[in-house]
């Protein structure tokens, strides 16, 4: 698919860590063991688990939340646990797709405390 890094507006979802940020690591070509991934420029990933979950709607009702994997493009820094609402710094989708399936890929520069935590909780 020629379609990459698409913008993606999260404002009317609630993020929530379910697997705080972790150094994303990938198996060794050569030896298969785990060692860190780093993007095209050699820069450290991180990954985290979110639960995104819509905002009420005017009615009230809000559909099933699901848990998304999203790839951070740099160091999330410390003070982000599980449990605690954040927001991502500019995300984007990437559709992909082979023999077992296909999906999007969640990328983002990083993470910021929610600004709505207080509404969020």
């Amino acid at each position: 698919m020629g379609l990459r890094n698409i913008p993606v507006v999260m404002e009317s979802f609630k993020l929530m860590i379910s697997e705080a940020p972790v150094m994303k690591m990938k198996k060794d070509d050569k030896t298969g063991q785990p060692v860190p991934a780093t993007d095209h420029f050699g820069v450290q990933l991180f990954v985290v688990s979110l639960f995104a979950k819509s905002l009420p709607n005017a009615d009230g009702y809000a559909p099933k939340g699901e848990e998304i994997k999203v790839t951070l493009t740099s160091d999330p820094g410390d003070g982000f646990n599980e449990g605690d609402y954040v927001s991502l710094i500019a995300p984007t989708v990437s559709p992909w797709s082979n023999d077992n399936g296909g999906g999007v890929s969640w990328r983002a520069e990083g993470l910021a405390p929610a600004i709505r935590a207080a509404a969020a909780a």
